[in-house]
This record gives C-alpha cells, structure tokens and sequence, in this order.
C-alpha cells in the first residue's frame, strides 16, 4: 500500500483524505493557519512521525499571500523541497496550486502571479505540479465557503478527483521503471 504524506494549512487539514484515497495510507499533516515559514520548521518533527512516504503533497502559501508575505513562499518551499528530499529520498513530491481565492483585499492576479513561481520551481526541482487552480476555474460550482478562501464539500472532492488522477499518473510510471 502506497504511503502518502499530506503537507499544508488548513485547506488540507480540513479534509478527511483517508476516506477519499481509501486504497492509500494517508497521513494527514495539515495544520491550520500554517505558513511556508511555520511548514518548514515543523519538518523535523514530521519525520520523527512518519518513517517513510511514497508520495508527498504540499499545498502551502496561502496563509503567506493573506498576510502579506508571498514573498517568502517561493523560497521557503525550495527549502522544503530539499529537506524532503533528503528526509524521503524514494518519494515523488508533487507540488499543489494555490486556489483561486476571491478576497476583495487580494490582487486578481496574486494567486496566478505567485502560482507561475511555485509551477517553475516544481519543474526545476524535479517535482510534480498539480494545477487544481485552473481546475477550480473552470468548475461551475461552489467551490468556496462564505470567507472566500476554505473550501466546500465540492471543492473537496474536485479536488481529491484531481489528486487521485496524478496519484494514478505517479503509480503508473513507478510501475514502467
């Protein structure tokens, strides 16, 4: 049985995951309100907590672009990326968009803007990038509860189909190696 590893705030927190990816083991660390800064110290204790991963998905900078500090995403997930790498040598990482949040303090643009970095350091590091925010566009959904940021049952589950299809992806190249 594959062993994933969710990395993120509270988007990730927030989803029973386990119950979505049933023929995964799944190990949820999302914590709510975390920041790339906050993910990246918190790695140290992850690996004392999970011995080994297949897959690692992170989902992370959306507490950094609603305060203001976007500009430390793109470096603090490079950091991660490596110190993953190093902790789970054999895992694919694959690398989550951020969501198209739609907050009337937040530039239109932000989210594309800081997505574009995330998607290049993705390919410069040899990891998978997951666009669920182009997904999340072209949906005609409600995707988003009244704050404009955490995510309906919809969203959810958009983006678990999402997952599961790069899962598959992911499986079936290890499997032709």
């Amino acid at each position: 049985m594959y062993k994933i590893l969710l990395l993120g705030d509270s988007l990730v927190a927030d989803y029973d995951w386990q119950a979505h990816l049933s023929s995964y083991q799944v190990r949820n660390f999302g914590v709510p309100g975390a920041t790339s800064t906050e993910l990246l110290a918190s790695l140290p204790i992850i690996r004392t907590r999970a011995d080994s991963a297949d897959i690692i998905m992170i989902m992370i900078g959306t507490n950094d672009l609603l305060s203001g500090r976007e500009e430390l995403v793109v470096e603090n997930l490079k950091s991660i990326i490596v110190q993953l790498r190093q902790d789970f040598p054999t895992a694919e990482i694959l690398v989550n968009s951020l969501l198209p949040m739609s907050l009337p303090h937040l530039a239109a643009e932000a989210v594309e803007n800081l997505n574009s970095h995330i998607e290049a350091l993705a390919a410069k590091t040899g990891c998978c990038y997951l666009n669920t925010h182009d997904r999340f566009l072209r949906s005609d959904k409600q995707l988003f509860q009244e704050d404009g940021v955490h995510l309906t049952a919809a969203a959810y589950s958009l983006w678990a189909r999402a997952f599961l299809e790069h899962l598959a992806f992911l499986i079936e190249k290890d499997d032709d190696d």
